[in-house]
């Protein structure tokens, strides 16, 4: 069954800014990630957070890739940065397994 994992940003101080989130998608590059169904992104303004939203074929999928190209970029962005805080972590990460999906 197909999970979906979502990960949400606080927005601080009004930055709706994505250059952090931008950077990290040039170097993973437009190519869909094996296991992968959908990805989005943007901005929940109402809830004041930035939220990625993404349905994977399974959690260890998500997890795989989460661990193996998404943290050794921030990993080396935040260790060659100026301000490393800009780098801090989802205020909420979930994954759940979803009831149903129509493509």
């Amino acid at each position: 069954m197909a999970v979906a994992f979502i990960q949400e940003f606080k927005i601080v101080d009004g930055d709706t800014s994505t250059t952090n989130y931008d950077a990290i998608g040039e170097k993973l590059g437009r190519t869909p990630p094996p296991g992968l169904i959908v990805h989005s992104a943007g901005f929940d303004t109402d809830a004041g957070v930035f939220r990625i939203f993404d349905v994977w074929e399974s959690s260890d999928a998500a997890n795989r890739f989460l661990e193996e190209k998404v943290q050794p970029i921030v990993d080396e962005m935040r260790s060659t940065s100026s301000d490393p805080s800009q780098f801090r972590p989802p205020d909420r990460q979930a994954t759940y397994e979803l009831h149903d999906e129509i493509h």
